[in-house]
């Protein structure tokens, strides 16, 4: 069964915890969630990248709000007023035909919102994609990677990083235009890019207490803990 599931806001270890519980309950399935966030800004940052570095990066952008390391890879993103949304979905493809796929299928969506977009195709060497670049921070929407969207003016809106567990995939992704989170439009473009991108359907539905307690005691377990948040 295909699900775009829905749930009560969330904080930011909330969120990274329901992601990885959707890959344990739900690993075969494909399951499209939008996050619905509690109050005030978050930072995620992905799972390989040195907290020393990450937290030098937010001193430079006086950040205060909490942070959290992802299940997945990618940089450093700020989450104000951003669309974010997960993915899971089964797939045996590599991660560079995911990212071009998904992404080009957001990309046609937007277009036909009416956003000026394109895909970043410049070939970059490899140590971009390092989580530490000059022994600082990779920050994500500044430094953008091949199959990101950007925007006319040539900043980044979208990118997404994402982890293979076996055959499962779990991709998180930010769509970063204004008032992202509030306009329809941008949640409609995203869900029919995902509806093409796995010719499936997608049945609304909302996450049982069951899912949202597991999630919960996984915040506050692994996500919430120095054991995670120091891991590097």
């Amino acid at each position: 069964m295909t699900l775009l599931i829905s749930t009560p806001p969330l904080n930011v270890f909330e969120q990274m915890a329901f992601d990885e519980q959707t890959v344990r309950l739900r690993p075969s399935a494909v399951t499209l969630r939008f996050y619905r966030w509690t109050d005030g800004p978050a930072v995620t940052f992905g799972y390989a990248q040195f907290l020393s570095e990450v937290d030098r990066a937010l001193a430079t952008q006086h950040f205060v709000g909490p942070r959290v390391r992802r299940p997945t890879g990618g940089g450093v993103v700020f989450h104000t007023d951003d669309l974010t949304f997960s993915l899971v979905f089964p797939s045996k493809s590599r991660p560079a035909e995911i990212y071009r796929s998904l992404h080009g299928c957001i990309l046609a969506q937007l277009a036909r919102a009416g956003q000026t977009v394109c895909a970043f195709d410049k070939t970059i060497p490899a140590s971009a994609y390092a989580p530490s670049v000059n022994h600082s921070a990779n920050a994500c929407f500044v430094n953008p990677v091949e199959n990101d969207l950007l925007a006319a003016d040539g900043h980044k809106i979208l990118g997404g990083a994402l982890r293979r567990f076996g055959e499962c995939v779990l991709y998180q992704g930010s769509l970063q235009l204004p008032c992202a989170r509030t306009n329809p439009l941008y949640k409609r473009a995203v869900t029919e890019a995902v509806r093409t991108f796995l010719a499936a359907d997608l049945r609304p539905s909302g996450a049982d207490e069951n899912w949202l307690q597991s999630a919960r005691e996984l915040a506050a377990s692994q996500y919430q803990t120095p054991a995670w948040t120091e891991k590097f």
